[in-house]
């Protein structure tokens, strides 16, 4: 039976402007069981006001698979990626 007091370990991959402001590539998060995406966002905004702003216009994919909705439970071992708009042409 799994230990639900045991953190969920989640590696959050910064892209672009996220990965500036973040200051890093990567990082793996421990938050609590039950813990969502849009509770590791805010985690993440209190780092810094320069990551806050960028996360604002960012999406997010979950193991590859985009995140409709920010509520979504994370488990240990999944990746979260932040990414910020793309300029193209």
């Amino acid at each position: 039976m799994a230990d639900v007091t045991a953190p969920v370990e989640v590696t959050v991959r910064f892209f672009a402007a996220a990965r500036a402001a973040a200051g890093a590539e990567s990082d793996l998060l421990s938050v609590r069981q039950g813990a969502t995406v849009a509770d590791v966002v805010s985690e993440l905004r209190c780092r810094s006001d320069e990551l806050a702003r960028v996360l604002q216009r960012c999406s997010f994919l979950c193991d590859g698979i985009a995140v409709r909705n920010q509520t979504t439970e994370l488990r240990s071992g999944q990746t979260l990626d932040v990414l910020p708009p793309f300029a193209g042409g």
